[in-house]
Parts: structure tokens; sequence; C-alpha cells
């Protein structure tokens, strides 16, 4: 029970941040048509079209290229000299579960206990959460929300950031099973901690011979059920992973286990990085704005890591701090690849379009293309640029309000200088 004066001192800290803090109000579904004329449209499937047009139809793209019919009813932006990129997608972040570290009430990352694969992220995402909106106005159109506590935390979600409630902000869920490896130094931990990962694999698989032939099983187990779709190949294991000796015997696990493998985090990932290419596994990396673990290591050790997994073959994306504080940074994390050797448009590329393909949402965002969501942002700019900004981000055709808590404060002092 938490002592009623917490509960009236937090009160009175929201109520407070209330009467200087602009909140986003979502945007209502797309009705009339909306025609982007005049742009640079970045597709990601091609060279850009300069000068072009997206048509965007009851929240899906419905036209691209040059002289496009557009319906007499459409609203025409003219966007000369601006850009159009579909929206970044945010791997791995705890954005919709987490709001103030110190409040306890506000933070939902886990549960009680080790093995939790019946854990939804979409079910506990907050969607009034004050992160959403400046993620959003950050050019991240879709979030990756996971569970982060025990040994299987839960089932990711890939979440819009826009929208009233959390079933409508779903664009996927759920996205795949998380596991944190546990840490190599440790031996009595490690293999306590491996011992409970494969009693649960071993009894979900005893749970589903029981269940196809219906015998023995007294009731429904939410937890074996949901692990049902790992075991028959429909969704991966997202596995968090850094040091190599966790690499390595989370890739040996998965090919006894027989099940797809997503490595997430791999900061030592170009040290295996035949034993990944061969085996096709891909690799979300992250953060990238940090130092390296060892002394020998260089400076830039982890800033050229995607590179280096591009020069070797391995299929990877790029993603930033698991922190929802933190989820509109995701661009920078891609700059500093570039600033070391990544290619500027497979940078790109790893916080869209790539990304969206290693996850199974590439039928709905990270590219723009006939048929997909309308989930576009317009730039004036390279959004990898630090000086680039946003100017207007469209979630499934809906144009969202561009005010969040940075962009207010800002506005406020602004003002006061010029008083």
């Amino acid at each position: 029970m938490i002592p009623i004066p917490i509960i009236l001192f937090t009160l009175l800290i929201l109520l407070s941040l209330s009467k200087t803090v602009i909140s986003q109000i979502p945007a209502p579904a797309q009705t009339d048509p909306i025609a982007l004329v005049g742009g640079t449209i970045h597709t990601l499937t091609g060279t850009p079209i300069s000068g072009g047009t997206v048509l965007m139809v009851e929240g899906k793209i419905a036209a691209v290229g040059y002289h496009v019919a557009l319906p007499e009813n459409a609203k025409v932006l003219n966007i000369t000299g601006k850009h159009v990129f579909p929206t970044m997608i945010h791997g791995r972040t705890t954005l919709g579960l987490a709001e103030i570290g110190a409040v306890d009430v506000t933070v939902d990352l886990s549960e009680v206990g080790s093995i939790n694969p019946n854990i939804r992220a979409e079910v506990a995402f907050h969607p009034a959460s004050r992160h959403i909106p400046v993620a959003a106005i950050g050019g991240v159109g879709v979030a990756v929300t996971a569970p982060t506590g025990g040994i299987i935390a839960g089932m990711a979600a890939a979440m819009l950031t826009e929208g009233w409630t959390w079933a409508e902000m779903v664009l996927k869920a759920p996205v795949g099973l998380v596991i944190n490896w546990p840490s190599m130094h440790d031996a009595i931990s490690r293999d306590r901690a491996l011992e409970m990962l494969n009693n649960a694999f071993e009894e979900a698989r005893k749970y589903r011979i029981a269940r196809k032939h219906k015998s023995n099983i007294p009731s429904v187990d939410t937890r074996w059920e949901a692990m049902l779709p790992v075991l028959n190949g429909e969704l991966p294991v997202l596995i968090n992973a850094s040091e190599l000796r966790q690499i390595q015997a989370a890739i040996a696990w998965s090919e006894k286990q027989q099940v797809r493998m997503i490595l997430v985090g791999g900061r030592d990932a170009i040290y295996v990085a035949d034993q990944l290419k061969s085996n096709d596994i891909p690799v979300l990396v992250g953060p990238l704005l940090s130092s390296p673990a060892r002394e020998w290591e260089g400076y830039d050790q982890i800033y050229a890591l995607p590179g280096a997994l591009h020069r070797a073959g391995v299929r990877f994306a790029i993603i930033g701090e698991a922190s929802a504080t933190y989820t509109n940074r995701l661009p920078q994390h891609a700059a500093a690849a570039v600033a070391f050797g990544l290619p500027d448009t497979i940078a790109m590329k790893s916080i869209t379009k790539n990304l969206a393909e290693i996850l199974d949402i590439h039928h709905r965002v990270g590219t723009i293309e006939v048929g997909k969501d309308a989930t576009i942002m317009v730039t004036n700019g390279n959004p990898l640029e630090f000086q680039t900004k946003i100017e207007q981000m469209f979630v499934r055709g809906r144009k969202i309000e561009m005010i969040d808590h940075h962009r207010n404060q800002f506005n406020r002092y602004i003002e006061r200088l010029r008083q």
C-alpha cells in the first residue's frame, strides 16, 4: 500500500506540470484524401522522386510518383523544397510502460517471477504517456515496446505513436518473445537461469503435445499457450545479449531449441559475424551512443559496429536507448554510425525498411509504397542530420498535432527572450 502523503505529493506534481505543458491531442482518423505535392519523396525502395506527389486515402498510401490524379475533395499540401520519408521505427524501447522512474506506480516493466511469456506489452501500454508525443514529433512513428524483467520477460509489441487507446495504437502484437540472456560471469546464477529457461521450453513443448491430442489438460495454461507461436516458428525470440560469450551461447541455444532468433543489443556481434551471417540471425544493434566495453578497444568500437556488420553481410537494424525518455534520440544513433563508416542510405534503412523486414511489419510500414499505411513524415532535410526539423508527422493518414513537452518549453523560453 502506497502512503497517502506520497500519492498526494505525486498528484500535486502532476497538476503543477499540467499548467505549463500542452498535451498532444490524438488526431481523428483520416476522412478526406490528402496529397503532399512538390517535395522530394524518399520511398527507400529506389531513387528519390524529386517534385513528386504522395496521395493518402483513408490512412493508406494510394499513389506515389509524378502526375498523380487527385480526387476532387483532396486536401493539397504544397511541400516544395521539403522531403518525405517513412517514419522511423524504434526496435527496442519501454515507451508507454514507464513514465517517472522515481514513482513506482507509473512504471510497469516487469511482473513477479522469472518466466512470464504470457505478459503482453500492449495491454500495459499507456497511450497518454508524455514520452509518446516527444517520440512522435522526433520522427518515430512506430515503437517496439517490451517488458524487461526476468529470464522470459514477455511479448513485445509494435505500437503506433498516435491514438486514444492501446488497442487503437497496436500495429502488431506480439512481434516476438523477449528473453534476457543471463550474465556469463557468475556460473552458478547463469546455470540456474538457463535451467529455468530450458525447463520452460520443455514444459511448453509438452503442453503443445497434450493440447494437440486434447488429453491431460485440466485447463488452459496462459504461459505455455503464449509460447506456441514461438515453438511453431511463427514468432521469433528477441534475445537481449551483448557480451561475446552470451551471444555465442544464445546462438547455440536457439539452434538446439529450433527457434528463430533475433539478437538484441549485440555489442560484440562483429566477433561472431560469420556465425550470425551463416545462421541468418538479424541483429538489432544498439545503443550506439556509448563507450567501448574494454580498455583495449578503440573509442569508436560501438560507433563503427553497424558499418562493420554491413560490410560483413550481416542483416541488422539500429536501435537507440531502451529508456522511454530517449526514444526520440533514435536518429542520433543512426547518424553516429554514418560518421563512422555506414553509408547514409543504409543508415536510414536501418531504422525504417530493414527493421520493418526483420520484425515482419514491412507490409504496413518502413517504406513509401502503394497499399502501405500512410505513416510518413515531412522534413526540411535529412532526418539523420541534427539540425533537420520534422515539420509534420502522419500516422495512418492522421495529421498529428506537432506539439509536445520539449517544443512547449522551447517556445516558453523563446518568449522569455523576446520579452
